[in-house]
């Protein structure tokens, strides 16, 4: 495989601390033992060269600091003003070969003090471009984070745009540790208002223990959406609704879940390629309330789960460490507004190697991934749940 350098310049050099979204992407990567890499294939039919792809490396690395930047012990990164990159080239006698190295990427932990945050290749035949890999650690950015990539490359944009450094800085300041406070005091309030542990004690129930299913109900998406257009309201509202119905009928009681907010709607930071996801906490009761009302009630919810989903990690810990309450139920809206495909009703199962909570649910632009750990929640039960959601988001159109 080929090595091209592609150097690069870029403004905002410098050394500073983990923002706060790195500091929770990084305490995750850590239990984890992953890199939690973000990316994949792409295949090429415009008739882009090597060389182009070159010029679009160049053009990502010096547009956005996260992605020459390294990491100096646990809790420091370095900004650099200058460098190289490197374009890997591969001559490929099929297709397969674009997918093995981006496997063999994801499966690589990066080593984030030697190597910039994102890998790049072009599979090649005849030396002409068939594929392009990319594969970035999740410590350069998130999904969010990866759509501003792609916008900023399609429009070739410029002028400023922050550093994760500069981010950094700024979460010193008053404004922040304000929105810090605010932020645990909502969690504390609605922790203390909710009952300590809400699933039954850990069981082998014999089946694998970490299991992902991806779940395709075109019939969700179409009730939740016709429900919105009935009340007026966001279908994101009615999709937590449904989630919250269905859990109160497997589970029983208020749905106490932690939502992965994107935070890219603060002020100045929509253009900023870096992590900016953190937990937001939604407490959402759906007893003794009309469909009508939940979806309300969920809006309420997760208002107040964005508004109060930026703040210093370390304070957040140190609450949980003061208040006996079992958490590790995740809920994660994660659709991009692309069109949703009317594929086929299904269900595909299989298990994972390791997965470090109790439940995460996620929507997607097709359906439903869940990602579970079968001690704590049965597949079957899950299965219930999910049955439940679509016949809420049905039922209510």
């Amino acid at each position: 495989m080929e090595r091209i350098a592609v150097p690069f310049t870029g403004p905002g050099a410098g050394v500073g601390g983990l923002t706060w979204g790195q500091q929770q992407v990084w305490a995750a990567m850590r239990e984890i033992g992953s890199s939690l890499p973000i990316g994949g294939v792409v295949p090429v039919t415009d008739g882009r060269t090597v060389d182009d792809f070159a010029a679009e490396l160049r053009y990502h690395t010096g547009r956005h600091p996260s992605l020459r930047t390294l990491l100096r012990g646990d809790s420091k990164q370095e900004t650099f003003g200058a460098g190289e990159a490197v374009l890997h080239v591969l001559d490929a006698a099929d297709d397969r070969a674009a997918f093995d190295l981006a496997a063999r990427w994801r499966d690589e932990p990066f080593d984030h003090a030697q190597e910039w945050w994102l890998r790049m290749g072009v599979a090649c035949r005849d030396g002409a471009p068939t594929h392009v890999v990319a594969i970035m650690s999740h410590l350069a950015a998130d999904l969010g984070g990866v759509q501003v990539m792609l916008r900023d490359l399609a429009e070739r944009a410029e002028g400023p745009v922050l550093s994760p450094v500069e981010v950094w800085e700024r979460q010193q300041e008053p404004p922040a540790r304000r929105s810090t406070a605010a932020a645990m005091r909502h969690w504390e309030t609605h922790l203390q208002a909710v009952p300590a542990r809400r699933l039954p004690p850990p069981v082998d129930r014999g089946e694998p223990r970490y299991l992902r299913l991806v779940w395709r109900s075109p019939a969700l998406y179409r009730g939740a959406f016709a429900t919105a257009a009935r009340l007026a309201a966001d279908p994101a509202w009615v999709l937590l609704a449904s989630f919250a119905h269905a859990w109160d009928a497997v589970a029983g009681g208020p749905l106490v879940a932690e939502a992965i907010i994107g935070n890219r709607f603060r002020p100045g930071l929509a253009g900023l390629v870096s992590p900016l996801t953190q937990n937001g906490l939604i407490v959402l009761d759906a007893r003794s309330c009309g469909p009508d009302e939940l979806v309300a009630r969920a809006r309420t919810a997760s208002m107040s789960a964005s508004k109060h989903a930026y703040y210093d990690p370390a304070a957040r810990l140190e609450l949980l460490a003061r208040l006996p309450v079992e958490l590790g139920v995740f809920y994660n809206d994660r659709r991009t507004g692309a069109p949703v495909a009317d594929a086929p009703h299904g269900l595909t199962r299989e298990p994972m190697r390791f997965f470090n909570e109790k439940v995460m649910v996620n929507l997607d632009d097709a359906g439903v991934t869940v990602e579970l750990d079968t001690w704590h929640i049965a597949e079957a039960d899950v299965l219930r749940m999910l049955t439940a959601m679509e016949a809420f988001a049905v039922s209510t159109r």
